[in-house]
């Protein structure tokens, strides 16, 4: 075993490990200091300068000169040596005087001479002494500092920050609120009123003072609508009879309209052109055609209906969220056993805390009734007038349904000075405070019949013109916004407890079969008398 420089500072010949290293020459052998009695001396098989003498309890046939004692197996070495050394490495057979630790050889050796670890010039030797400075410890910003203790050190300033009386209240704050939000925005989701995910997360906000967080939203992803183009549908209403005129009538008379002129100019086949949709008993009840809106826009079509109010019985229902729960009489949808005789469906007006106006229905009222807002009443009958509360119409015992919305875009048959583009003021707020916009508007005629319009790419002024245009001289608008837009008529096809409906448009965006479950927002079916 080799001694420390201090035990031997006594010694003259110069270190073969260079002149700072701590270790001698010849330590053991004929001259080392151990004397010609020590045990390592020039009789060893490993040469003056073996660590292990002619006593070795190793056997000469030993890898280590001798057998080993009885019982005792020899020496074989593993596979990280075999790996590392080789079968004649630095402990095997006759190139053990060669290794780094034997014979003449071993200055050359890992550990060995002037190339040794701990040698002058050797990469792996001690480094020399930098001062004070290396000792201290490295900062927190300092990117030779370890990873792991940045992260203690961060993480006990996190925990000392969590200790503070102030922040443990306002994250117990956050986290009620957050239980609360989640809890309503789930019942918002889970609740069965036919709207998609998207709109009931639109509404929750809505009813929870985040109306311009969704408007925002909406005007983020609006898109104007584009400018010239084709329909992308026939403008022929497929599975629909073109009226055929008698030329003499006995009886009932029907109330035919006339050809309507396309806004956009030269009409397009089937433009403007009605066909029943519904018959009562033999008779027209339901008109409908497409118009293309204006000149501009003349890719977007809109559809347009007229009933005959001597053929069918007009119903108005509540909505599940809007008017909300309550005696009405009435439920939400359309139930199995009250769909017989249904002939069409179509949306009602704005939320009631927009709407400008109230709700009565069967007796119950929810908001107030406004004199001089726009009124579709419902009367015991089945028949509905529309006009301004207060002075066209009001309640009376034969009043069964009342729903209001905002002012009148028709009366008289003209369309006031009022109706202009100011939507966000006076007439809702649309996807993006875009002016052409999905819209709906429900009108009334001289003789009686009941016109309901509705499509994309229409300002209030397009939705009142094409109201005008199919006869009525009374008219509100209904809803706005592409998802709440829907008019949809029913055929029997044999089974006239349960009719399969259609959209009469087919680019609105809900299912026909939206009314045959419970539904969020108020609606009119039209039956048959």
């Amino acid at each position: 075993m080799l001694r420390p420089a201090s035990r031997r500072a006594g010694r003259q010949q110069a270190s073969p490990y260079g002149s700072g290293s701590p270790y001698r020459p010849e330590p053991y052998g004929s001259e080392s200091s151990h004397g010609p009695e020590s045990p390592y001396g020039p009789e060893s098989p490993y040469g003056p300068e073996s660590p292990y003498g002619p006593e070795s309890p190793y056997g000469p046939e030993s890898p280590y000169g001798f057998e080993p004692p009885q019982g005792q197996a020899p020496y074989q070495p593993g596979p990280r040596e075999q790996a590392a050394y080789g079968q004649q490495g630095p402990y095997a057979g006759p190139q053990r005087q060669q290794g780094p630790y034997g014979g003449p050889q071993r200055q050359q050796g890992p550990y060995g001479g002037p190339q040794g670890p701990y040698g002058q010039e050797q990469p792996y030797g001690a480094e020399p002494d930098r001062g004070d400075e290396d000792r201290r410890p490295p900062r927190d910003d300092d990117p030779s500092r370890p990873r792991t203790k940045r992260r203690r050190r961060g993480r006990g300033r996190f925990r000392r920050v969590l200790r503070l009386r102030t922040v443990r209240v306002i994250l117990a704050i956050l986290a009620v609120f957050l239980c609360w939000a989640g809890f309503s925005v789930g019942q918002a989701l889970a609740a069965p009123n036919g709207g998609s995910m998207s709109s009931k997360l639109a509404e929750w906000a809505r009813d929870h003072y985040l109306g311009p967080v969704v408007t925002f939203g909406e005007w983020i992803s609006y898109s104007p609508p584009k400018v010239g183009g084709k329909p992308s549908f026939s403008l022929t209403t497929e599975g629909a009879a073109p009226v055929k005129v008698k030329a003499k009538h006995h009886g009932f008379v029907p109330n035919i309209p006339l050809k309507l002129a396309s806004p956009a100019g030269s009409p397009l086949p089937g433009e403007g052109v009605w066909r029943v949709l519904e018959t009562v008993k033999g008779e027209p009840a339901i008109f409908g055609t497409f118009l293309r809106p204006d000149s501009v826009h003349t890719s977007y079509v809109a559809g347009i209906v007229s009933m005959d109010q001597r053929l069918v019985s007009l119903q108005l229902h509540p909505g599940a969220e809007d008017p909300g729960p309550g005696n009405w009489k009435s439920q939400p949808y359309i139930p199995p056993g009250s769909r017989t005789g249904l002939l069409a469906t179509f949306n009602g007006g704005f939320k009631l805390n927009t709407a400008g106006g109230g709700f009565y229905l069967n007796g119950v009222s929810r908001g107030s009734l406004v004199n001089g807002a726009a009124s579709v009443v419902y009367y015991r009958n089945g028949t509905i007038k529309i006009g301004s509360w207060g002075s066209e119409v009001r309640m009376t015992p034969d009043v069964v349904g009342v729903r209001q919305n905002l002012k009148l875009i028709v009366d008289h048959g003209v369309v006031p000075a009022t109706v202009n583009q100011d939507v966000l003021g006076s007439w809702g707020a649309t996807l993006g405070g875009g002016y052409y916009v999905w819209r709906s508007g429900i009108g009334i005629t001289e003789g009686g019949r009941v016109i309901f319009v509705y499509g994309p790419a229409l300002d209030v002024q397009s939705l009142a013109n094409l109201l005008r245009r199919a006869g009525a001289v009374e008219g509100l608008q209904l809803d706005i916004n592409p998802y709440w837009m829907s008019y949809e008529y029913y055929r029997a096809d044999g089974h006239p407890t349960d009719p399969t409906p259609t959209n009469l448009l087919p680019t609105q965006q809900q299912t026909a079969y939206r009314y045959y479950s419970v539904y969020s927002r108020d609606f009119t079916a039209v039956y048959s008398r």
